[in-house]
This record gives structure tokens, sequence and C-alpha cells, in this order.
């Protein structure tokens, strides 16, 4: 690792990343679907246990078929996305596949097979098991999705906030010493609340616009209206909680990851009494020059709001990019950052260090290592822990690679915040519509649920945007770059599966997209549709 892996070509590297990230949105745009979806049919059938009424059981039926389409698709490209890590990503499963394996492996067999096992209960199981029974099964469906997400998000968040795990020289791996700090590290709380409830936004912004399509062609009344009031209080709940969970995150990545945030905020020059950045006239094509400045000719932003968000203090101090280059401003913690000069510097020694101590190591298994040179190898070992924090940065050649694409981070920031901010302006105006008003009549709010419906997919998307972009260069936090984790492979191998991925997964969209408008323009079983024409 600490050599040949510098030498790696760098179309290795862009190919891999390009490849996962691929693989990564693609697989998003099935997840959060599933996600939203299984609460609210868990919901629709919750009313029909309660009532027995014939209209809730066939209401359900048909958003769960609506999410058996979509769930299947998630699987398959959620199996390639972990294969990818032992085929590009070899040298990361290596260095750190005792932590990070962990949680993923108990996704694979707690998390997936209890959803998979329910899925089948739910969807064949109508007339074969109890309602009570048939009711878990539709909740313990939606409960294993979202335990599943939970394992998954560990794993991100753990690669944003690398804990509970010390590096071992001898075997040139991370072990890890605590489960628990792993689990349930703050990181991994704030990103696995803010996610899930993002993916109920989209559930509700689903049935919404389907319902309101159905509104529109004058079909399906009584379960577009009770599938609107549904939806749109779970999507009205759902977006205020994701503020509340996006604020969590935010505050996390501002202790952990100040980079992110300062390339969030297009920020510089950071400081005490900082405003949240509304408007900016930022490059959207060109990586600012750090060494200059690049601070937006144009700034318009809500006073005090970056320092209540950074730090839970109005007149917080937030450090801009420069800050954060030269080091020097106090931590939480009473200590003084140290520049970033001086972590590639330690960092460079950690790699020195372990160098030697593994050469010294291969001479103590010969039997041939001298007193001094036992005595020198537990020294290299001390000073190898006290600099492992910063052994990612002895790979950085220009401090330019510490900072992430700024254009990139700064509006895909401001896409999700402002999208998210519109559903809950949308969710409460289609809510007391529906409770107020005959939704029925009001055709432009029925376009309007349409179009938001692909918005809702920008806004996660560019959720995952910033939080992948902006830990760049890093593949985990501070402790291993991009480039040293992939695996060392020929570039036109990853370059040709690139290709034949995106074939594969986007055959997969448009089968997934044509399957469920199939579904839609048949509507609900003939047995719902007769009780709503007597209705």
């Amino acid at each position: 690792m600490t050599n040949i892996l510098l030498n790696i070509d760098a179309a290795t590297v862009d190919w891999s990343r390009a490849q996962f990230a691929l693989t990564a949105i693609y697989h998003w745009l099935f997840v959060p679907l599933t996600l939203g979806l299984a609460l609210i049919m868990g919901i629709m059938e919750t009313c029909y246990y309660r009532t027995r009424k014939p209209f809730w059981r066939d209401t359900a039926k048909f958003w769960q078929k609506l999410f058996g389409i979509n769930f299947a698709m998630g699987v398959a490209t959620g199996i390639i996305l972990e294969f990818e890590f032992g085929t590009n990503w070899s040298n990361y499963s290596w260095f750190v596949g005792d932590i990070f394996g962990a949680p993923l492996a108990i996704e694979g067999i707690v998390a997936f097979f209890m959803e998979s096992t329910f899925v089948a209960v739910m969807f064949f199981g109508w007339k074969k098991v109890s309602a009570g029974f048939h009711l878990a099964a539709t909740w313990l469906t939606g409960l294993g999705a979202t335990i599943s997400a939970w394992w998954i998000l560990v794993a991100n968040a753990w690669m944003q906030y690398p804990v509970g795990c010390t590096f071992n020289p001898d075997t040139m791996r991370n072990e890890m010493t605590s489960f628990m700090e792993v689990a349930l590290s703050p990181f991994a709380v704030d990103k696995f609340c803010h996610t899930v409830t993002s993916a109920w936004i989209i559930g509700a912004l689903f049935v919404v616009a389907v319902s309101c399509y159905y509104l529109l062609k004058g079909r399906e009344k009584q379960l577009a209206v009770a599938s609107i009031r549904i939806g749109a209080a779970v999507g009205l709940v759902a977006s205020l909680l994701a503020v509340h969970t996006g604020d969590g995150s935010a505050y996390n990545v501002a202790q952990v990851q100040p980079m992110k945030l300062a390339a969030m905020e297009a920020l510089y020059d950071g400081g005490h009494d900082q405003g949240l950045t509304a408007i900016a006239l930022v490059n959207p094509f060109r990586q600012p020059d750090y060494k200059t400045g690049g601070e937006p000719p144009l700034r318009i932003a809500i006073p005090y709001g970056l320092s209540f968000l950074a730090t839970r203090d109005i007149n917080g101090y937030v450090p801009g990019i420069n800050d954060i280059m030269r080091g020097g401003y106090m931590l939480e913690n009473n200590t003084r950052e140290i520049s970033m000069d001086e972590k590639i510097r330690r960092g460079q020694r950690a790699i020195l260090a372990l160098k030697e101590y593994r050469e010294l190591g291969a001479k103590a298994r010969t039997g041939e290592l001298s007193k001094q040179e036992t005595a020198r190898r537990e020294i290299l070992r001390n000073g190898l822990q006290q600099n492992m924090p910063y052994f990612g940065y002895g790979y950085i050649k220009d401090k330019a690679q510490l900072v992430p694409y700024i254009p990139l981070c700064f509006y895909a920031f401001r896409v999700m915040v402002g999208l998210g901010t519109l559903f809950i302006v949308f969710f409460a105006v289609v809510l007391f519509v529906v409770f107020r008003k005959d939704i029925t009549r009001y055709r432009l709010l029925h376009r309007t649920a349409i179009v938001l419906l692909p918005l809702g997919y920008i806004a996660s998307e560019s959720g995952w945007l910033v939080a992948e972009f902006g830990r760049q260069p890093w593949a985990i936090q501070d402790m291993m770059p991009t480039w040293v984790a992939v695996s060392n492979v020929g570039s036109g191998s990853i370059m040709l599966t690139f290709f034949i991925f995106l074939a594969l997964f986007t055959t997969l969209l448009a089968v997934e997209i044509s399957i469920l408008l199939k579904q839609i323009k048949k509507g609900p079983e003939k047995e719902l549709q007769e009780i709503s024409d007597n209705k």
C-alpha cells in the first residue's frame, strides 16, 4: 500500500469512480420509492384491518403491486453495487473490510432475508393467513427494507466519520474496537433519519401524483381522494422531519467535515457571525483557485444562519477553505487545528514508519531481529499510532486536491433545500384542499402534483451528490484517498463494464417505468372499481 498504489493509472481511478457513481445513482432511483410506499401501504392496510372495509383492502393491494415492481428493480441494482467493492475497490475492502463488511453482512443476513420472507406473505397470503398476520407481514416488509437501509447507511456514515476502530500495522488492516460506536455514531443516526424521511417524501409524491392522474382522467375518485389524504399527510410530516434531520446532519458535517461545509457554502474566508448563503453567483463550470480567494461576486445570506447551523451559536466561528488550509483556529475541545501542510507531513511520516515497521517485521519472522531493531520497531509502532489520524494525507501531492468541487456541492445543496421547501408548501396546500374543498375540481393542482414527482427524485439525488462529492478526495475521511482505494486493474475493463451497466440499468429503469405506467393505467382490481362506481 505504501508504494504500488501511487502508480495506479489515473484513468482506472476515474472510471472506477464513474462506474460506482452510475450504479449508486440508478440504485437510489428505486430505494426511496420502496421505503416511502412501504409506509403508506402499511397505513392503508391498517385502515382495512380496523374497518374491514373491502375498499381499504383493495386500495392496499393496488399500492402493494406498484411497490413490488419497484422492489424487484432495487434488489438487482443493490447487489451489483455491493459486488463493486470487491472488484473495483479491493484495496479499500482489504484495508477496512473488518469494519465495513460487518454492517453489510448484517444487512444481507438479517434485513434482506427478513423483507424477502415477508414480502412473499404480503403478496400471496391475502387468503391464506389471518388479517392480523398479513398486516404484520406488510409492516415487517417495510421494516425489513428500512433496517436494510440502516445498515447500508451505517457503512456509508463510517466512511464519512471513521470511528470505533484501530489500525493494526502487522495485518495492514483497520480492526473494529467498538461495534456500538460504529453502529450508533451520531453521523450514522442523523444520516439514516434524514435519508429515510426523504424517502417518505418520494413515496408521498408518488402516491399523490398517481392519484391526481386518476382525478385528471375522471377515474377511481374514491381511491384517489383517500390516497391523497394519506399521501399528503405522510408527505408533510416527512418534509418537516427532513428539515429537522437535515439540520442535525449539517451540524455533524460542520464538526467532522468542515471542508465539505465550506464547499457547500463556497466559503473561502470564514469567521464569526457567518450568514447562511441563499443566493450567490458561483461559476457552475469552474473550480475556483483557493489560493486567490474565489469568493463569489454576489452573495445574499441569512444573517447568522451558518454560524448557528454549524455551532448552535449565532456568533460561532465557521472556518472557510483558506482557514482550513492554514489551520490555527480553535476547535471545540480548546485545541488549535493544525494546517494542511502539517497534516501532510504527519501522514508522510506515518507511511514511512509503516514501511520500516513492516521491513523489520519481516526480519522478526525469520528470527534475525536484533535488540536495537526490536526497540526501533516499538518506537515506530508508537509513532505510527500517533500519526495514523493523518495517514491519508501522506498520499496528497497538491493541497488543491483537498478541496471538493465547489460548484457542484454549492448548487446541489441549494437544489435539495429549495425543493424541500417547495414540497412543504405543496403538501400543506394539498391537505387543506383535500379536507376543506372538493379536490377533484382543482386540475392545476393535479398537474402540479405530476410535475413535482420527478423533482422529488432530483432533490433526493442532489442530497447524495452533496454527501459524496463533498467528502472528496476521500474514500474514507482523512484515512484513504480514492486513488489509494481502487483495485490495480486496467482501465479498459472498467470502462467496458461501465457502458454495459449503463445499458443494463437504463433498460431496467425503462422496463420499470413501462410496467408501472401499464399497471397505473390498468388501475385497481375490478371489485374496487365496482365499489367505487356504486358509491
